[in-house]
């Protein structure tokens, strides 16, 4: 049955990185049947600039009656001056909201032949291969009430709430104990239970559903903790589930272990196993245009996307071996380059990433 694959190029390099996913896709359909059909939308400041939205609703359609999405980058200078519920990543959030989005899939990889970019020692990082699952719909991003007042004294005052039921957190605590599954079979559930109620009923909901995993080992970390074994041993990790904060925090600082964040990709998945994909780093503005940006965050997406959501275990892994092996030849862009290596444009790695695809 044929899968239709929504693409959603966006701002910025966005339109550089997605061309080379792209070209991998169609390669894989060209020479390994893989059944697709992409569509293309509009989203971020590009949709502003034509629509007046940063998500047309003909765009958040096309998502709903997609397999899947294959996202690039969204914002730019150009609007951080327009009102805010019209700025590029309101666009970003209105779709994840509207598609139920709720985990968020970091891999922290390091290839073996990038390991000197770490800024730890090669042994450390050596072969690292974490998945953060972050929940990505509730807690203190989207609890309530939040805003800011004035007390009766004058002073203004910012609050926000930290929220999470337990159907929610059941449900991406599941989803991780099931990635767990296809991998090591160990998850680590970083919270804050010492100190945060709610988080109290983290743990306790996440203790309650790894019953039903005997197969999986859990552990249960406090988030300072975490931060410093990541940085100590991130070897010890096999997938991390936490929340919607603790998880932009951690999956950050896990992915300059890896020394750049240009190979990273990522997915965010709604409990019909619908997802949206794209790479972690931002639009990079100021090198758009200039045909330098690595787009092999963006093709591992594709990797990601084909595993989660296409359920073609084939075509993932055919991505990722690709990517290995331009790496293992010394193909660089800029961000990652240094003597002895290989300099090519964002096309020329598309292009060799496409004829290592075995």
């Amino acid at each position: 049955m044929t899968k239709k694959i929504l693409v959603l190029p966006g701002d910025g390099i966005g339109p550089e990185i997605i061309a080379e996913a792209e070209k991998v896709l169609l390669a894989l359909r060209d020479r390994f049947d893989l059944d697709i059909v992409l569509e293309h939308g509009l989203i971020g400041g590009v949709a502003y600039e034509q629509t007046g939205q940063p998500l047309p609703p003909a765009t958040l359609e096309a998502a709903r009656h997609a397999d899947a999405i294959l996202f690039g980058a969204i914002g730019g200078p150009q609007w951080e001056s327009i009102q805010r519920d019209m700025r590029p990543e309101r666009g970003l959030l209105a779709l994840r909201s509207g598609l139920g989005l709720f985990a968020n899939l970091r891999p922290a990889i390091v290839y073996r032949e990038l390991a000197d970019a770490s800024t730890l020692k090669h042994e450390i990082v050596d072969d690292l291969d974490i998945m953060i699952v972050r929940e990505l719909t509730s807690g203190i991003y989207f609890g309530e009430p939040r805003g800011i007042r004035t007390l009766e004294n004058g002073e203004r005052q910012g609050y926000n709430s930290l929220v999470y039921s337990e159907s929610e957190i059941e449900r991406i605590a599941r989803m991780a104990f099931e990635i767990a599954r296809q991998r090591d079979r160990r998850v680590t559930s970083v919270d804050k239970a010492n100190v945060l109620e709610a988080l109290e009923l983290w743990r306790e909901v996440t203790s309650s559903v790894a019953k039903d995993y005997p197969d999986v080992t859990l552990q249960h970390m406090y988030v300072d903790n975490a931060a410093m074994q990541l940085v100590r041993n991130p070897n010890q990790f096999d997938v991390i589930v936490t929340t919607n904060m603790f998880g932009d925090i951690l999956s950050d600082l896990a992915s300059m272990l890896t020394g750049s964040i240009g190979l990273l990709p990522s997915a965010a998945l709604n409990e019909a196993g619908q997802g949206m994909y794209e790479p972690i780093h931002g639009s990079a503005p100021d090198i758009a245009g200039n045909n330098i940006a690595n787009p092999l965050a963006t093709i591992l997406s594709v990797s990601m996307l084909l595993k989660y959501s296409l359920h073609d275990d084939a075509g993932s892994r055919r991505i990722e071996t690709a990517v290995r092996q331009v790496l293992a030849d010394g193909y660089r862009t800029a961000d990652i380059y240094s003597p002895g290596t290989r300099k090519v444009t964002t096309g020329e790695m598309g292009d060799a990433v496409v004829a290592a695809l075995k």
